[in-house]
């Protein structure tokens, strides 16, 4: 009697951004540990080909951000979008998967729509931020939402849509792990160094906003502490632009592409000044006393300021609901703002003991259901999906 063939789905996945990238790749992972035979096709960053997908175009031809931002480029992208479309309708997949990058994702999901392909969208769009009305636009988008906050498990519940909590992957991402003397020994620093951990963004759109703030603060901060050493770790998706960017400042930053020599930076570090979103988490799990800013175009910071509708913008302050790091954000994102905020994070004592014990709070939160690691947790429900799908 011939062997039965195993189960071998055809995955179609997508992320448009390099924490979308690292996300897929776990979640691949996952779900070949559970289907060996999977198989997968799409768009996906350096980390999802390393599991195998052959992208359909690069990732960073999605990777920008903002209203005003991404003007000049919606031609490209609509192409791009035209592109994904046409790809789902050859591979006629068992399942596509959409990861973040909602200005993306969700029109790619509601164009395919109608071919009876069974859809899972990975990290739920902030809507509870900002235009809640916007989660009426949703019924029919996908099969199930995964979510990474467990107050969006609720939210978009009561609107009806499938929603499941997974758990948030930062808890996956050894962030915590690093090892500070190994950093300072790789990269020649003595112990007296005082690491400041400067985190521009992913995207090449933010960028160019953040670092020359960042290099004017430094020139300040040489006056009172000449001991502090940058290090700016980026995607490689933006490395030759950051290197650029820095090659005047005061002191050459320590520019670092690598997961492992990121945690050790965070291990090493006494302060960090951060954009919004994940790193604030990354950060709160290595225990780095921080403070959030951000800057964008004008146009695009009214806008956003008319529509926000919650009291934080950093991941940390919302969960805790509170005011946990200090937010620096627009008109506060300015040189002398940073640096005094640089000199209290690294000589207020107090002060940054009360935002370690606060990260250790919130970060209990965000564990997946009965303690299961969020990967496992979304590959499960992936599987969930699949198999209602499957059912006569």
């Amino acid at each position: 009697m011939p062997t039965a063939k195993p189960y071998a789905p055809l995955i179609w996945i997508l992320a448009g951004e390099a924490s979308g990238d690292i996300l897929g790749a776990r979640l691949m992972q996952a779900l070949r540990a559970r289907v060996p035979a999977i198989r997968f096709a799409g768009v996906g960053g350096v980390q999802m080909e390393a599991q195998g997908l052959h992208s359909l175009f690069p990732l960073r031809d999605l990777a920008v951000m903002g209203l005003v931002e991404v003007l000049p480029r919606l031609r490209h992208l609509s192409r791009r979008l035209d592109m994904a479309v046409a790809d789902v309708e050859a591979y006629r997949p068992d399942m596509v998967i959409t990861i973040d990058s909602p200005g993306f994702t969700l029109r790619l999901l509601r164009k395919i729509e109608g071919m009876g392909i069974p859809r899972v969208h990975y990290v739920a769009p902030q809507v509870w931020a900002w235009r809640p009305r916007r989660v009426r636009e949703f019924p029919g988008l996908w099969d199930e939402l995964l979510c990474l906050l467990p107050f969006e498990e609720e939210f978009f519940g009561r609107h009806g849509l499938k929603t499941r909590f997974v758990g948030h992957p930062v808890l996956q991402s050894g962030a915590g792990e690093g090892d500070g003397a190994r950093f300072r020994r790789q990269h020649g620093l003595g112990m007296g160094a005082r690491v400041l951990v400067l985190m521009p963004g992913s995207r090449r759109s933010e960028v160019p906003r953040l670092l020359p703030v960042f290099g004017r603060m430094l020139v300040l901060l040489r006056a009172t502490m000449p001991d502090v050493v940058p290090v700016v770790p980026v995607s490689p998706v933006v490395a030759s632009a950051v290197v650029q960017a820095t090659r005047n400042w005061p002191v050459r930053p320590i520019v670092v592409t690598e997961t492992q020599d990121k945690h050790d930076a965070f291990a090493a570090a006494g302060a960090a000044l951060t954009k919004s979103g994940t790193s604030t988490l990354e950060l709160a799990l290595a225990g780095v006393p921080m403070a959030v800013t951000y800057r964008v175009n004008p146009v695009t910071a009214f806008l956003a300021r008319r529509l926000i509708r919650v009291p934080y913008v950093a991941m940390v302050n919302l969960l805790a609901g509170k005011a946990v790091v200090p937010e620096l954000l627009q008109e506060q994102c300015r040189p002398d703002v940073l640096a005094h905020a640089v000199q209290t994070l690294f000589e207020d004592a107090e002060a940054a003991r009360k935002q370690k014990a606060a990260f250790k709070t919130l970060l209990k939160g965000l564990e997946g259901p009965e303690g299961t690691l969020p990967a496992e947790a979304a590959a499960q429900a992936v599987l969930d999906v699949l198999a209602r799908s499957r059912a006569p």
